[in-house]
């Protein structure tokens, strides 16, 4: 029995609107001089791949249903072939027990999930100051 092989296709990298896009979440989350040098360095972050399955737990988030519109319309793009923009993390502290943050692409990462929970996904770290 063959197995469908999913092929995801990534932009080199995230969107510009992207990080607007993370300082507006991030700006719930701590105040305009830290959301300013993490979207800082998220924008002066190297590419990093990791998987599906660690991205949500490490953020300790709930996988969201691929009916989810968002969800759903990135597994739309997926199977047309589109290409995704990749994500933007700013990491955790497992000392701490801080999760890590999806500043953007939380859709993204759960349609990745539910096509394939192996899947690596494009993603810039930034760390907090």
């Amino acid at each position: 029995m063959a197995t469908d092989i999913i092929t995801v296709h990534w932009k080199d990298e995230p969107e510009e609107h992207d990080y607007p896009a993370a300082a507006d979440y991030l700006e719930l989350l701590a105040g305009p001089k830290i959301v300013s040098a993490v979207v800082d360095d998220l924008r002066a972050a190297p590419i990093v791949h990791k998987k599906a399955k660690d991205i949500l737990r490490a953020a300790q988030l709930e996988l969201l249903s691929p009916d989810n519109q968002h969800v759903r319309r990135d597994l739309i793009k997926i199977a047309n072939g589109k290409t995704l923009s990749p994500i933007l993390l700013v990491r955790g502290d497992f000392r701490t027990g801080i999760p890590m943050v999806i500043a953007d692409g939380y859709h993204r990462v759960c349609a990745i999930h539910w096509a394939d929970e192996n899947i690596a996904i494009p993603a810039k770290i930034a760390a907090l100051p």
